[in-house]
């Protein structure tokens, strides 16, 4: 086994290529998290190690959180090389299918299921068994929500359902992981500055048929709240915490 030195411990973190993902990555290398960085493609994964300038704590696992065999590999690779699991950011998913809901194939709503709830509960049920095992026992589970958590967008049907099923998830584990000091919450996020948010910022549809632009925050924001949540002891639990572009049309009538 080789192990590598951490102040902080040892962190998984799906779709750790872009995004929100790589600004969580990010945000505990810099702290000093021994960070597993999982994604589909390799290169995205290297790309944020190598920006982080903390390559001798960071491991890239190229994985398919929708494939259990591969999350199972993922978390083999990071016992085997850092000894433990204590923070697993869950956070990999993808958006909407395009087009109206009506109009969809069973494969494009089956793809978006597969990736954002069922890796969701892949990558989580590695979690416990490693967490559960482990000497010190217990660590902590951050799941990637989505105000689309609470509320929908306009044709929004696969990403909210399994959104609102995140929210589910992240209830039942951290009931579950009572027994074994595994503390489980979920940030839901809104208008994060991601290439897949960008076009928030040109004009989207909103709920009384109008398009309209949105204001985006700073990625990096939302690293820090991953941090915050990542850092508490695990007597404590943020169960809930969202983080919002302030102005965004959401609280109230918009």
């Amino acid at each position: 086994m080789q192990t590598t030195s951490s102040p902080r411990g040892i962190a998984i973190v799906t779709g750790a290529g872009s995004g929100v993902g790589r600004a969580a990555a990010l945000a505990l290398l810099q702290d000093g998290w021994s960070v597993a960085l999982a994604g589909r493609r390799p290169e995205p994964l290297a790309a944020v190690i190598a920006e982080s300038g903390a390559a001798d704590k960071a491991l890239a696992v190229p994985t398919d959180v929708a494939n259990p065999e591969s999350v199972a590999a993922l978390f083999g690779a990071v016992v085997a090389r850092f000894g433990r699991v204590d923070l697993l950011f869950n956070n990999a998913g993808v958006g909407n299918p395009p087009g109206p809901f009506e109009d969809w194939t069973a494969e494009q709503w089956r793809g978006v299921v597969d990736i954002n709830l069922s890796g969701m509960f892949f990558c989580m049920q590695q979690a416990f068994r490693v967490m559960r095992d482990q000497s010190p026992r217990g660590g902590r589970i951050i799941n990637n929500g989505s105000i689309s958590a609470h509320a929908p967008r306009p044709n929004s049907m696969a990403y909210t359902s399994t959104k609102h099923a995140v929210a589910g998830l992240t209830k039942s584990g951290a009931l579950d992981g009572r027994k074994y000091d595994i503390a489980v919450g979920q940030i839901d996020i809104g208008n994060a500055a991601t290439p897949l948010a960008s076009r928030m910022a040109k004009g989207v549809p909103q709920a009384n048929g109008e398009i309209a632009p949105e204001p985006l925050m700073d990625v990096a924001l939302v690293g820090q709240s991953v941090l915050y949540m990542a850092n508490l002891p695990l007597e404590a639990n943020v169960l809930f915490h969202t983080v919002m572009a302030t102005k965004m049309p959401f609280v109230g009538r918009g």
